[in-house]
């Protein structure tokens, strides 16, 4: 019994081992980029900032959207430290830096609203923050509806920009309008609605809010 244990702890503590000492090696490098970008304060409030999830829906995400990004989330600085307002499970302020570090490859690009500094005026920055946390502590909304009981990532930084500061950021579509075709896409279809698709059901997805005309890239790795 005692070497049956062996046999079988000490490969899983050796690749939990590696795994540990890759994420420990890789984000560092990774993370570079957006620590100086915080110490010289060159990141703004409502700076909308991408990646690639490493959730069992990213792929599918991608699919639909022909998109490489499956994740976003609105950055807040507050009392000095810049966080991540993001809509997972639940809605909540992640660690800017522990929110990059999550991501594939510590992969990120922020975008900013163009003429932000007129545009994102501190009153409209002020309602901004109020009507998001309406949503603080909300559950994922992982059918995509278009309500407020339960949100998605990008559905959540368009309703705060919409509401905050009448600025449409992302055209809607549909979900039939998104390529349903692919294998992840229909398992996640299939898992969540079974035979009753909404299809008409409002959508606005990480791609759209990415390439939206409004936004310009500000930083990338």
């Amino acid at each position: 019994m005692k070497k049956l244990i062996i046999r079988f702890f000490v490969p899983c503590l050796l690749i939990a081992l590696g795994l540990g000492f890759y994420y420990w090696k890789a984000n560092p490098i990774k993370t570079a980029r957006i620590q100086e970008m915080v110490k010289d304060n060159r990141i703004n409030d409502g700076d909308i900032i991408f990646q690639i999830s490493l959730s069992g829906q990213s792929k599918a995400i991608q699919e639909a959207t022909q998109s490489k990004y499956s994740h976003c989330g609105i950055i807040y600085k507050n009392n000095g430290k810049y966080y991540v307002y993001e809509a997972v499970q639940p809605v909540k302020l992640t660690p800017l830096e522990k929110w990059v570090a999550r991501g594939k490859d510590g992969h990120y690009v922020i975008k900013r609203l163009k003429n932000a500094d007129k545009l994102l005026t501190t009153a409209n920055l002020s309602t901004m923050r109020k009507e998001g946390e309406k949503f603080r502590g909300k559950n994922y909304d992982l059918t995509f509806e278009w309500s407020d009981d339960k949100i998605y990532c990008s559905e959540l930084i368009w309703k705060i920009y919409k509401r905050g500061a009448n600025i449409e950021i992302g055209k809607l579509e549909r979900l039939g309008d998104f390529n349903l075709t692919g294998k992840e896409v229909k398992e996640k279809l299939r898992q969540r609605y079974g035979d009753n698709i909404t299809k008409n059901e409002s959508v606005i997805s990480p791609a759209a809010i990415f390439d939206s005309d409004l936004l310009e890239t500000i930083s990338s790795n």
